[in-house]
């Protein structure tokens, strides 16, 4: 996306957490062999399953609740989505998916991104009816510059 773009990812003994800056969402995703959801629990971001391949996280998700938008507004209750994480260089990581739904689509599709790793931090996602906050903090930040400057004359 063109912002709010950044992931925080923490491995833990039998998870993987992924926090999504845009809108803050955290995807908790089991890596152990903990039963998936019965097929009659639907969720927003699905079920997801994570397991190991080597140095690739290889995650499952399925039992959407069927409701998208956006880019997945074709997309059913059948959807189904692999995801693949893997580390390619110490600041890069190769994220690979497939998005499988065959009532929305006639064949599977894929893609992947390079994720670069940043020291930054995520910020929270809010909507600001005219940005009133940043116009805030901007005039703030010239009366303290004014206020110095004439302190040092």
């Amino acid at each position: 996306s063109a912002y709010n773009n950044n992931y925080h990812i923490l491995q833990a003994e039998g998870m993987v957490a992924i926090n999504t800056e845009m809108v803050h969402q955290v995807r908790r995703i089991p890596t152990t062999a903990k039963p998936t959801l019965p097929a009659n629990v639907r969720q927003w971001f699905g079920d997801a399953r994570g397991r190991w391949e080597g140095d690739t996280l290889v995650v499952e998700t399925a039992n959407f609740n069927g409701e998208f938008f956006g880019r997945m507004a074709a997309a059913d209750e059948n959807l189904r989505i692999t995801e693949r994480f893997t580390l390619t260089a110490p600041d890069l990581l190769l994220y690979q998916f497939t998005v499988t739904d065959p009532t929305a689509w006639t064949a599977p599709w894929t893609g992947e991104i390079p994720l670069t790793r940043t020291d930054g931090l995520l910020y929270e996602y809010a909507c600001h009816e005219g940005n009133r906050g940043m116009e805030n903090i901007l005039r703030a930040t010239r009366q303290e510059m004014e206020r110095a400057a004439t302190q040092a004359n």
